[in-house]
């Protein structure tokens, strides 16, 4: 488990909300014969069938010893360079673990970590006991990747300087807050009163920290973490999901959920419901409201789990559950009173999470502007969700509005369904090869979509940023390599070029869900590559024309992560670029020249490459050189910020079929969330850029026909 670098409180919808980091089965032991035998199955799995397997030896295991420690203890505050001694006879035994001797490390570590854990809980209230000085001129760096484990005394100190920082971000806050404040009991308050109310709101937030790793981090949970090390070693996207984390990674593909239809969130330390969705379960009970406190869970008849100290994404994978199935929730009601309510299960449909289309008005042009957040199809059920259909239905609408041109919105869509994308490739191209997958053993498929012709033949843009990956990569790669349309984005997209599989663990308990006893791993087993025979493994897709964004620089792609899968190319497959009407080549040519000569994109360049290298730098704890570093940072924000947004919204027209969604929805909440969505969107140069050049190609287009 990382240390926390600030501790995030997120609203989380219980029928909706995914987190693939632990699962919380301290209530249900693994023993150590069965982690041996779960161990051993996943090493064999990897060495058998993973696409490019790390052998499993001493170097592996010295690999697998350095990540699962750092994995614990990312800030350097918990171990020091003597624990890490004294674990290192276990260094080179880590593959025989997993070959089946047994295992010794994770127990090892688990004695040392919780001793330390109790030892820093003194330590920070000891620290957060006593004034901090902001006058004297030092620094913390916030990256522990930078720094090594070290002796007891550098650690401590380490420990108390980033606790100074989590104090001084507060005082700087207080201090703000008194200066704009009218109320006379704020502004009277000293600067020594706000110092010490800053260091009682971090004592808090430390407590808070460390009663959820006390609470949550259990020897299972530390288990589970080792298994992904070893998992994430092999590359990052073969990862070991226990049996919630799979029901999980189930849902996010379908877009259905079962569950009560409520939203939760956090709130001083306590779970409350803080909406209801009309006509699911909670609502329908009658008994539950905003504001309620959850005190406990239980699956049916079971024995209650007491929720104090637990995460809201814990909470959350208690109450979801399969539909039809009872879950009893403890509420302390608003007037004080405690009450048991039985809830049963039913299917939230996610269908916010789905593609949705609106109209730009570009002068005299309509362009169609289509987002897809996900490749998703339901797999289990016939006539189920799926994207490829959904875009399909919403192109038929652009068309119908007489669109001139579409823009597709693939920014920070991380991928889903093969299939799928191979399907609404097809959309714009009609009949051909889509993408080529190669497996292990070397032998090559073309995968190809079936439709003689294509549904749209008009300009297409296809907008991707460096969040975009996977099926999001193939799609703007085969519509690049087609010559069907322009790509628009970031430097280049995420860069993942695997393909992964499920594969249960352990007895299946459920034969309709395929649920295991011992939850599921998802292998990269295959490997994608472009029609052109190139990979988007580690290098991505390069838009045709790059607009800078502010994460450009951020180490955030596949690229940035040692374990990832190098780049190869094959041999390309027969493909003829598709023809069309519009001048592609100059239309890509010209807005190239534009955009390098744009102002407000070079300083969005600029202030990226500044921000990239501020936030590599240390933190200084002297106030008045904080105060100056917040200023310059929070300037430039604010500058990029700026800058990404036009100043004047778009002229974005909701098309007639959608109306009543938007603007007359029965669930009056999810309309809201429409036209915020729309009110969101329309302001966003980007889509704004990216529609220009959609005119520019309809024009090419007149231009070629006149000639």
């Amino acid at each position: 488990m990382r240390s926390p670098k600030g501790l995030l409180v997120a609203a989380l919808v219980v029928f909706g909300a995914l987190f693939f980091a632990f699962t919380s089965n301290k209530h249900s032991d693994i023993t150590i014969t069965q982690k041996q035998k779960l161990l051993s199955e996943i090493g064999e799995i990897l060495e058998r069938q993973h696409y490019s397997p790390k052998i499993i030896n001493d170097a592996f295991s010295k690999q697998v010893f350095k990540k699962y420690l750092e994995e614990l203890d990312g800030d350097k505050v918990i171990f020091s360079a003597k624990d890490i001694e004294s674990l290192k006879k276990y260094e080179t035994y880590l593959d025989d673990e997993i070959h089946g001797s047994e295992i010794k490390f994770v127990p090892a570590v688990s004695a040392i970590y919780n001793k330390r854990v109790n030892e820093v809980i003194q330590q920070y209230k000891d620290i957060l006991s006593k004034p901090f000085d902001f006058t004297v001129n030092e620094e913390y760096l916030l990256d522990g990747d930078k720094v090594a484990f070290s002796s007891e005394a550098e650690k401590k100190d380490r420990f108390r300087k980033y606790l100074k920082y989590r104090t001084l971000e507060r005082y700087a806050d207080l201090i703000e807050q008194r200066d704009k404040s009218t109320v006379d009991s704020i502004k009277s308050k000293t600067d020594v009163q706000l110092e010490q109310e800053a260091r009682e709101r971090v004592l808090k937030l430390m407590n808070k920290i460390y009663d959820r790793i006390k609470a949550k981090f259990t020897d299972d949970e530390r288990f589970n973490t080792y298994i992904n090390v070893i998992t994430n070693l092999m590359d990052p996207h073969t990862d070991y999901f226990p049996p919630v984390e799979k029901r999980a990674f189930d849902e996010v593909m379908s877009g259905r959920f079962f569950g009560i239809g409520a939203l939760l969130s956090e709130q001083d330390g306590q779970i409350k419901i803080a909406s209801i969705v009309t006509g699911g379960p909670a609502w329908k009970s009658g008994e539950i409201m905003a504001n309620d406190i959850v005190l406990k869970v239980a699956q049916g008849k079971q024995e209650p789990v007491d929720v104090a100290g637990y995460d809201v994404q814990d909470v959350v994978k208690l109450i979801r559950g399969s539909q039809g199935t009872e879950v009893m929730l403890t509420l302390k009601k608003q007037d004080g009173t405690v009450k048991t309510i039985s809830l049963i299960r039913d299917e939230i449909v996610q269908d916010e999470g789905f593609a949705r289309s609106v109209i730009v008005k570009k002068g005299s042009e309509k362009i169609g502007y289509i987002y897809l957040p996900d490749f998703y199809f339901n797999y289990e059920e016939a006539n189920g969700a799926r994207c490829s259909k959904d875009v399909a239905k919403e192109v038929e609408k652009l068309k119908a509005e007489n669109v001139k041109g579409i823009v597709m919105d693939l920014r920070s869509n991380g991928g889903g369904s093969l299939n799928e994308v191979v399907e609404m490739v097809g959309l714009f191209i009609g009949k051909g090869p889509v993408v080529q997958v190669r497996d292990r053993d070397g032998r090559v498929s073309v995968l190809t979509d079936k439709n003689s012709t294509a549904i749209y033949n008009g300009p297409l843009a296809v907008m991707v940023n460096e969040m975009s990956a996977s099926a999001s990569e193939i799609f703007a790669a085969a519509i690049q390599d087609y010559k069907r349309g322009i790509i628009v984005g970031s430097s280049s997209s995420y860069g993942k070029g695997t393909v992964q599989r499920n594969i249960g663990l352990g007895k299946t308990l459920d034969f309709f869900t395929n649920r295991t006893e011992y939850g599921a791993l998802k292998l990269s087993f295959q490997k994608f590559y472009r029609i052109d025979g190139r990979s988007t493994q580690l290098a991505g897709v390069t838009p045709d024309v790059i607009l800078p964004d502010s994460y450009d620089y951020l180490k955030i792609r596949e690229k940035d992560n040692p374990a990832a899968l190098p780049w190869d190319e094959i041999a390309k497959t027969q493909y003829a670029p598709v023809s069309t009407s519009f001048n592609l080549n100059a239309v890509i040519k010209n807005e190239n020249n534009a955009i390098k000569a744009n102002e407000k994109f070079n300083l969005i360049k600029q202030n990226t490459v500044w921000m990239s290298k501020f936030n590599e730098a240390p933190v200084n704890l002297n106030y008045k050189k904080y105060k100056e570093q917040q200023k310059s940072l929070k300037t430039t924000a604010e500058q990029i910020n700026n800058l990404t947004k036009l100043e004047k919204d778009m002229d974005m027209e909701v098309m007639d079929a959608d109306k009543d969604k938007f603007f007359n929805n029965p669930d009056k909440q999810k309309g809201e969330r429409y036209k915020a969505w729309l009110k969101a969107i329309k302001s966003d140069i980007y889509i704004s850029q990216t529609a220009d050049f959609i005119t520019d190609l309809i024009h090419s287009q007149v231009q070629t026909a006149a000639k």
